[in-house]
């Protein structure tokens, strides 16, 4: 009797055998099914499932047609003729030696990939492992988790170190020994990484190694000074304090201060009277700057090197407009670039110029073979521009700038805008605010609020929030709206209702230019509850509209998704004909653009799933990128995203749900970044009390850079 098994079960082809453990579940919608928790899959045995399994397309090259050829010519020995022996598929008429080759290289990989799945299975690590370790190191990566079980908690590979470190102690790795004290340093290191800091202090390391992995401290700092000795890591006095520094973060923070400070102490002398040229552009365009605008102007046309802060309605977009009409007129080529493509997009349309993503504009992508993130554009290869202006700095993190910075051509003028009181780049550092903190780089503050932008009141609001004061908080008031409800169920209901029904009919706004922000990922006002609630009523299953599961999670044709990690290696085309591309009646290589690459937040909308193929095609941003069934556990939805994930975009409308959420992530800055998301609307669902304490909590989170003291000349 046929059983349906759900969980994460890449590759899966019809004929093989699948054990599997988990639990019996009743879904809502599908009935009763298997929830595996884990899987081993078994090549088919036996003449009728070897058939089923080649015929069904699981071997690249193989056939309906090809496969009932070979099971009549060599019964249950197909598939050790397909490993073993290629010169006697060549036996077979119609298939050519190089046909044989192919085929048998790729029977041979999959098995490889079939060995590493089952291994990580064994231990009860995910498929998904297996995967990019076999794309990074192919039929070594076996045998390279065997001896270097660690790798699996790499970025790259993405594994959690307590996995990797079961993993090594089952295959005889000692407590205390260098190779596992070496990995936890590491794994700390680069775990604080992901939380913001360049480094670490030593004594924070070495306590939380020692806590980490369970061995004493004076072992964890002898192995601390062998990984310096070995370059590894970088340890060095900043600030008065004892910092260590995985080598790369080191080499990015020195670079980035030292080209900062050379373009800072770097002016130009304009060729015309700057003053009289900001007064022409106001005759031309019939705008009047404001003291602060001009200074910002006339700064960027006699330095290399300025920043400019300013929060909502500020007039950031009108200083950069005017920036490019002055270069313009000195003949300097200017590009524009943002961090995400959101950004870069709202750049373009508020500029009438084309704005890259900095990954785009470097020719960002992963080095042919190990972990390294290359750039196409760099000190050898230089842009070919006179001006860069870079939007949305607060998002920009130090290894991101040290890229950029290498690719500047000599002379070049750098333009640094944002807003310093949003949250901080999700990767390591705080850039901007060390730009600006530390009083070596010439710099402008905007605080006048314009007229035009000073009737909104998600402006005003906002700017009341980051001065710490709390906004009139009304049910019903102009753009920004406050509905008080406790957290939890009705929270969650009201922001499904919001969305579905009363902002599209209420108020003409359309479901698909309103997006729901949380702090948190958990809870019943997290993305997780959230996303799952505004599936069912924004995107219900419907005749016709294709769904796969992937592991608990449900895609569905029409869904929100958003990219959760960066991935360099993903095609897209932008510009043809996507009904066509998408039926394959058109190749993706004759779009107008091609390229590679979707990034951490990107947001996109699944078009079609393509079952027989298993690709999933997703727009971003009329981008058009597809997606392996494997590839799946890169995505989530995003009807409700976190405010973090939510830096750098701007959407019509905002709902944002204002619930319980753990203390560090109520704070001021993550109330003030939510609200200036929203461009004509914003409705606040939660509790007064939470708000309130949002934005009372004006602390923020201490991060370990040392670029601050470096551009001072502190280090």
């Amino acid at each position: 009797e046929p059983v349906t098994v759900v969980g994460c079960l890449p590759f899966a082809a019809p004929g093989e055998g699948l054990t599997v453990e988990g639990v019996w579940e009743r879904h809502p919608s599908h009935g009763e099914q298997f929830k595996a928790s884990s899987a081993m899959r078994s090549l088919p045995v036996g003449e009728k499932h070897i058939y089923e399994y080649l015929a069904s397309g699981a071997v690249r090259g193989i056939g309906p047609a090809t496969a009932a050829v070979l099971v009549n010519r060599f019964g249950s020995h197909t598939l050790e003729i397909l490993s073993d022996s290629p010169e006697k598929l060549a036996e077979i008429k119609g298939i050519s030696a190089r046909r044989a080759r192919d085929i048998s290289e790729t029977f041979r990989r999959q098995t490889g990939m079939r060995l590493l799945m089952e291994f990580l299975a064994a231990n009860g690590l995910k498929p998904e492992y297996a995967m990019r370790l076999y794309k990074l190191y192919g039929d070594g990566a076996l045998e390279l988790v065997k001896s270097n079980p660690y790798v699996i908690a790499s970025d790259r590979i993405g594994g959690q170190f307590d996995e990797a470190d079961a993993l090594a102690l089952s295959l005889g790795f000692e407590e205390d020994s260098p190779p596992r004290i070496a990995a936890a340093l590491i794994f700390e290191m680069v775990h604080n990484l992901n939380n913001g800091h360049s480094f670490l202090p030593r004594e924070k390391l070495v306590a939380a190694t020692a806590q980490l992995i369970g061995v004493e401290a004076e072992t964890a700092e002898e192995c601390l000074d062998v990984l310096a000795d070995e370059g590894e890591i970088v340890q060095e006095v900043v600030a008065g304090v004892n910092a260590v520094y995985l080598r790369r973060l080191y080499e990015a923070e020195t670079c980035t201060a030292a080209a900062l400070r050379a373009m800072a102490q770097d002016t130009v002398p304009a060729k015309k009277n700057v003053d009289e040229r900001i007064a022409e552009l106001e005759r031309e365009t019939g705008m009047r700057y404001a003291a602060q605008q001009k200074e910002a102007i006339r700064l960027a046309c006699e330095r290399r090197l300025l920043a400019v802060t300013g929060g909502p309605g500020t007039g950031k977009t009108t200083i950069i407009q005017a920036i490019l009409r002055l270069y313009d007129d000195m003949q300097l080529d200017c590009l524009l670039a943002a961090p995400t493509g959101r950004a870069a997009k709202r750049m373009t349309e508020l500029t009438g110029r084309e704005a890259y993503t900095i990954h785009r504009l470097l020719g960002a992508a992963w080095a042919a073979e190990g972990d390294e993130l290359t750039f196409r554009k760099n000190e050898s290869d230089p842009l070919r521009c006179g001006a860069v202006i870079l939007d949305e700095c607060s998002m920009v993190d130090i290894t991101l700038i040290q890229a950029l910075l290498k690719a500047l051509p000599k002379g070049c003028r750098l333009v640094l805008v944002g807003d310093a009181d949003q949250l901080p780049s999700v990767g390591p550092g705080s850039f901007f605010l060390d730009v600006l903190r530390s009083h070596a780089v010439a710099a402008v503050r905007l605080t006048e609020i314009f007229r035009q932008s000073g009737e909104s009141r998600i402006i005003r609001n906002a700017h009341s929030i980051n001065r710490g004061e709390t906004p009139e908080l009304r049910e019903n008031k102009g753009d920004f709206f406050f509905l008080q409800r406790p957290s939890g169920e009705r929270l969650a209901a009201t922001v499904a209702e919001l969305c579905s029904e009363r902002l599209p009919r209420g108020m003409g706004i359309p479901s698909g230019d309103i997006q729901v922000l949380t702090p948190t990922r958990k809870g019943e006002s997290g993305t997780f509850a959230l996303n799952e609630r505004l599936q069912q009523v924004l995107n219900p299953p419907a005749p016709g509209k294709k769904e796969k599961i992937f592991g608990e999670t449900v895609f569905r044709e029409g869904d929100r998704v958003m990219q959760i990690r960066n991935n360099y290696d993903i095609v897209w085309c932008k510009g043809g004909d996507t009904a066509a591309i998408i039926a394959g009646e058109m190749a993706p290589g004759s779009a107008p653009e091609t390229g590679t690459g979707i990034f951490n937040g990107d947001l996109g909308t699944i078009l079609r799933i393509d079952t027989e193929n298993e690709l999933i095609w997703i727009d971003f941003d009329e981008k058009l990128a597809w997606y392996g069934f494997e590839q799946l556990g890169e995505l989530d939805h995003a009807f409700a995203v976190t405010v973090h994930k939510a830096q750098g975009s701007e959407y019509r409308a905002v709902v944002l749900a204002a619930g319980r959420a753990p203390a560090r992530l109520l704070s001021r800055d993550l109330l003030y970044t939510a609200v200036t998301r929203a461009r004509e609307l914003l409705v606040v669902v939660g509790e007064t009390a939470i708000v309130q304490a949002m934005i009372e909590n004006g602390r923020k989170t201490r991060r370990y850079s040392g670029l601050r003291a470096r551009l001072a000349g502190e280090v």
